[in-house]
């Protein structure tokens, strides 16, 4: 009604008017709550985030696999080859006691075999090393004939179960406390944890040289693939850096002379870490996450080379073909499609020729970029179109430089087993502990990826030290 009691009359141009300015507030705030809601709910198909943050996995749409678990019909039988006989310790034979009527088969043919592995009651030994004392008669002087000095610095655990307490500690993400249980209940050896911390301490020094001569090699790498991840440092937030160099196609392990891997603790996650590990003048080509600190390594490093990880991207563009907001969502489509067909085509380039898989990468790049045009006015959209616009040629590096892989997954590989040791240890307490998780982790990586016995290097590592001579080389085969 109006002032003076007559009834007013709107078009219904008026009324839409009046309900869109109601309506409108409330549609913005409610794209804002739906936007907020797919950022706090992203997981690791769309981010970033590991797997075990995933709290509740949404349920696969595809068909659920009816094969029964073990050896799958069709597939060829596996069975252990025996022991050589220069391996078997004891030999024991079971015949018949009557054997009448029955004649023994000819050579191998006549015995059935059955080999049998056990632990001895007590897998270790305990040496006793005397020194005599004599009395200088004139003086009265006591004089003590000299111990060998490896025995003197090996002091009471030998070189092969010092190796063994490094191998458990760093191989096997045990604690000190679960290494003393298990001499103390399966071997029947008392050890305290002190004990054992000095026998890591021994292998600490004595992977210094090794550990020096990764981190020289590696302004030489013409591949590196990097990543970082969280560390605790007496309580506070330090970040651990992983430097993958893949090696030489064709070379044994994982392919400069096999590779390398490096792991180095720093308090900053900056691009000043990369700098001093690589150096300034670095010309080879990182493999890398989109990450700042990377962003500004190449703004920065005239000569240097980015392949930006397309697996980080995916998860990205996942995150925006699935947004709630009808038009970020189709953008995220649009773009998905041909981000798809690229890792089909290199999943499948081995059945390609050379000539094909280039032809058809050429292809593919041109529908990435055509994809990426026409983005709508919408916060996540943007995101996507900047990176290519800024850092497209970054993305496309691995078509024309030969070992580059257009991901970072055989970095993140190695940083996985860091990441446990983390979760068990809950970070480090002081330098020894810093230089530890450093070069055992970095010797660890390094011998896995060269096809190298961690334990034979460990122990050819400590025995050098005992035995002042130098130190083995992760470096050469």
């Amino acid at each position: 009604m109006a002032k003076d009691g007559k009834q007013r009359l709107y078009t219904q141009t008026q009324v839409d008017r009046v309900v869109e300015q109601a309506v409108e507030p409330l549609l913005e705030k409610i794209a804002e709550l739906e936007a907020k809601i797919a950022r706090l709910t992203r997981d690791s198909r769309t981010s970033s985030k590991p797997p075990s943050t995933d709290v509740v996995r949404p349920e696969s749409k595809g068909k659920r696999g009816k094969r029964k678990p073990g050896g799958q019909k069709g597939h060829p039988k596996q069975e252990r080859e025996l022991f050589p006989p220069n391996q078997v310790d004891a030999v024991y034979e079971y015949e018949l006691t009557d054997t009448t009527g029955l004649k023994p088969l000819a050579g191998d043919a006549g015995w059935g075999v059955v080999q049998q592995i056990e632990l001895i009651d007590k897998p270790y030994r305990i040496t006793e090393y005397r020194v005599r004392r004599y009395v200088d008669v004139a003086t009265g002087r006591i004089v003590i004939a000299p111990l060998p000095k490896e025995i003197r610095r090996g002091g009471l655990l030998g070189p092969r179960l010092t190796t063994f307490v490094a191998y458990l500690k760093g191989a096997g993400h045990l604690s000190y406390r679960a290494i003393q249980a298990l001499f103390d209940e399966v071997m029947g050896l008392s050890l305290s944890v002190g004990l054992l911390a000095k026998a890591v301490g021994k292998v600490t020094d004595a992977l210094a040289h090794p550990y020096e001569e990764l981190l020289a090699m590696l302004p030489r790498q013409p591949v590196l693939g990097i990543d970082e991840t969280g560390h605790r440092h007496r309580g506070k937030h330090c970040w651990t850096w992983c430097m993958h160099a893949p090696g030489a196609p064709g070379a044994p392990g994982d392919a400069l002379g096999g590779g390398i891997t490096c792991f180095v603790i720093d308090a900053s996650r900056g691009s000043d870490v990369v700098k001093e590990l690589i150096g300034e003048d670095y010309a080879g080509v990182v493999v890398c996450d989109y990450f700042s600190a990377y962003r500004k390594c190449l703004s920065d490093m005239d000569k240097l080379t980015v392949q930006f990880c397309w697996a980080h991207l995916v998860r990205d563009v996942k995150f925006v073909a699935e947004h709630p907001d009808k038009v970020t969502r189709r953008y995220g489509q649009k773009v998905l499609s041909p981000v798809r067909k690229l890792f089909k085509l290199l999943a499948r380039r081995t059945q390609l020729t050379a000539a094909g898989y280039r032809q058809s990468l050429d292809n593919l790049r041109r529908q990435v970029l055509k994809a990426i045009r026409g983005v709508p006015s919408r916060v996540e959209a943007l995101k996507i179109a900047k990176r290519f616009r800024k850092h497209a040629a970054s993305y496309f590096t691995f078509m024309d430089h030969e070992g580059v892989d257009p991901t970072n997954n055989r970095t993140e590989q190695k940083i996985r087993f860091v990441v446990i040791d983390r979760k068990i240890t809950q970070g480090t307490k002081g330098e020894i502990g810093w230089q530890w998780c450093q070069r055992i982790w970095s010797t660890i990586a390094t011998c896995r990826q060269r096809d190298k016995s961690v334990y034979q290097f460990l122990l050819d590592a400590i025995n050098a030290r005992l035995g002042d001579q130098p130190a083995p080389s992760l470096i050469d085969a």
